[in-house]
């Protein structure tokens, strides 16, 4: 980044689709990253994150929310995440699976694809 630009704390992807997404939360392995060039890595990251969450806002609608997970799946994610604080759910994207719909979970884990990390929804949902 350039010392005369503003830093930003957003990070933008471009999925193989084409599509550029910005999502609430992501993860991508070191190998992944450092296979990046510097501006790569400073601009629109040429890839999909390997683990993605977004949570939903009051004024996010649901089915463009479901439609963006699937296009994460369909463009190398591994592992997603919808948080849905207004119905208390949790949506868990996998590949090659039907997305599975959990009610107020207590602690969400990163499976296979962050197996140390764990994340207690009651301060979210």
């Amino acid at each position: 980044m350039n010392r005369n630009e503003p830093s930003r704390s957003d990070s933008y992807f471009r999925l193989p689709n084409g599509a550029n997404r910005s999502p609430d939360v992501a993860w991508i392995s070191a190998r992944c990253w450092s296979a990046l060039s510097p501006k790569e890595q400073e601009e629109f990251s040429p890839l999909c994150p390997e683990f993605v969450i977004e949570l939903r806002s009051k004024t996010d609608g649901l089915k463009e929310l479901r439609d963006k997970m699937q296009a994460y799946l369909e463009n190398g994610c591994r592992l997603g995440w919808l948080i849905n604080p207004q119905d208390k759910q949790v949506e868990i994207y996998r590949i090659g699976q039907k997305p599975e719909a959990i009610d107020s979970p207590l602690v969400l884990s990163g499976e296979e694809v962050l197996p140390s990390f764990r994340c207690e929804m009651k301060l979210v949902l």
